[in-house]
């Protein structure tokens, strides 16, 4: 065996013997870490929502008690409305809406940053290869007793590598605080899509509303358009007078400005949701077709499932969590650094005995750094991870307490708007009846031409406020889902997040 094959054995076995003690000393540190033991912090949470109370479900329609296997809304929550044209609609918010997009490009940065400091693991190695060219001086050369060739090459293969201990759990920290936050962004992400899908079916429901306005108007106008001729005609005979003919193309033409303008936020609505969907106003359309859809019974479930089933929820506690990770990076920066560094390569004048024995040229060592004096740097950066932490904590419980309130806010809508609509569908029925008894009376000539108008003009009114009060439960039931954070489970993004 040459002697540069024995040299390179010795090296190795030199480096083994290292890595080995070194690895010894990371495992008896191994579980050195000045981070706080992690708790979730605790919120007051009611043991049911008060808008659920036996009585007051009684009173409303619209959502319903959680039962055993039924206590969660699953994966697309808008197909429980059976709309095809809306499931559709949705289905492209994921692949399409640049807001969904910016948020993924969040995700997958965070879960970049995660993977570079899990690097921080391992050794750095490097290598640096060179060739220089040099010329020494004359002078130099003469003054020597053994004469030197002017010009030299010399050639150099180095190898470097570099390794920090985490023996205070500094890298540790640093790394599960850069996981939780890329747990929080895929939270983020998810909230950014709910809230995206949940404004595309609100769009959607009240554009069929005024679709369904505009179709009432539409009739209301073929009804006034025949009361005109009645009129016209008892006119012509001397029974009505010009006021009454006056009276009813004046309502009739009311009636017709007024499906116009809806044709205005019809408009809007469509170019908001082809915004939402990614695509340009001006190549999308929607057609026109009057609302089918009713109020659905929603599983609402307990509030304490809030806290599992909320994206916004989910992404600031885990937010949380990294602050109190950070608070041990802080605590860390007080102990020493320590760093294992070693270097080995050849160097030699000619490239024919680079790689020869005597060329090898190795070294090995470790270096502890301390700071020894910062002014109380350390300790006010300490101080700023606590309350960063404290902040966070206060975020977390205020985030709990609007979805609560959101909750109940949307369960009290509903409960409303159900009183509402059987009052205001009752108010149509005597409506209806009251136009009838108006046009029997005014063609009987009891009555005049104004009782008419004003029936028709009652009943319609009634109507336009009937599909309102319909629009209003149909974008309630959505925002109850959003509020109740959709299909999504906090499950779904404690593992995603870590490569």
């Amino acid at each position: 065996m040459s002697h540069s094959m024995k040299t390179i054995i010795s090296l190795l076995k030199t480096e083994t013997r290292m890595t080995v003690v070194a690895l010894a000393c990371l495992v008896l540190f191994a579980g050195c870490s000045f981070a706080p033991k992690y708790a979730k912090p605790v919120v007051q949470t009611p043991a049911a929502f008060k808008e659920l109370a036996p009585e007051q479900l009684k009173e409303a329609e619209g959502w319903k008690a959680a039962e055993p296997k039924d206590d969660m809304i699953r994966g697309k929550w808008w197909e429980m409305f059976h709309e095809p044209e809306l499931n559709e609609l949705e289905d492209q918010v994921a692949v399409s809406n640049q807001t969904v997009a910016a948020a993924l490009a969040n995700f997958l940065a965070a879960r970049a940053v995660v993977k570079q400091t899990q690097s921080q693991y391992f050794p750095t190695v490097t290598a640096s290869p060179s060739v220089t060219r040099s010329r020494q001086s004359s002078l130099q050369t003469q003054s020597s007793s053994s004469p030197a060739p002017l010009t030299v090459t010399e050639y150099s293969l180095p190898f470097d590598a570099s390794w920090e201990l985490d023996f205070w759990g500094r890298i540790r920290n640093t790394v599960k605080a850069n996981s939780l936050e890329a747990q929080a962004t895929l939270a983020d992400l998810e909230n950014v899509r709910l809230t995206i899908q949940a404004e595309v079916a609100a769009d959607y429901f009240q554009l069929r509303v005024l679709d369904a306005q505009k179709q009432l108007l539409d009739a209301a106008a073929l009804a006034y358009q025949e009361s005109l001729k009645l009129t016209q005609v008892q006119y012509d005979t001397g029974i009505a007078s010009g006021q009454d003919v006056a009276q009813a193309e004046t309502q009739l033409n009311t009636t017709r400005a007024q499906a116009t303008d809806l044709g205005i936020q019809r408009a809007q609505l469509e170019h908001a949701i082809a915004t939402l969907l990614g695509k340009p106003a001006s190549s999308f359309s929607i057609a026109t077709n009057p609302l089918t859809a009713t109020t659905i019974a929603i599983p609402s479930g307990i509030p304490s499932q809030l806290l599992e089933r909320r994206p916004d929820v989910a992404a600031t506690e885990r937010r949380v969590a990294e602050a109190n990770a950070q608070i041990g990076v802080a605590r860390a920066a007080y102990f020493p650094t320590i760093t294992l560094s070693g270097s080995a390569g050849y160097q030699s004048t000619s490239v024919g005995n680079l790689f020869s024995g005597p060329s090898l040229a190795w070294s090995v060592g470790a270096t502890l750094a301390q700071t020894l004096f910062d002014a109380g740097l350390r300790k006010a950066v300490t101080e700023q991870a606590w309350a960063i932490y404290q902040g966070t904590v206060a975020n977390y419980r205020q985030t709990v307490l609007t979805a609560f309130q959101e909750v109940e806010d949307n369960l009290s809508t509903l409960r409303i708007l159900s009183q509402e609509l059987q009052q205001q569908n009752a108010a149509v029925e005597s409506s209806q009846r009251y136009l009838t008894l108006a046009n029997d009376r005014y063609k009987s000539g009891l009555d005049s031409y104004l009782n008419v108008i004003t029936a028709q003009t009652t009943l319609l009114s009634n109507q336009r406020t009937a599909m309102n009060l319909r629009m209003q439960q149909m974008t309630a039931s959505v925002q109850l889902i959003k509020a109740l954070g959709g299909g999504w489970d906090v499950s779904h993004g404690r593992t995603e997040a870590i490569p």
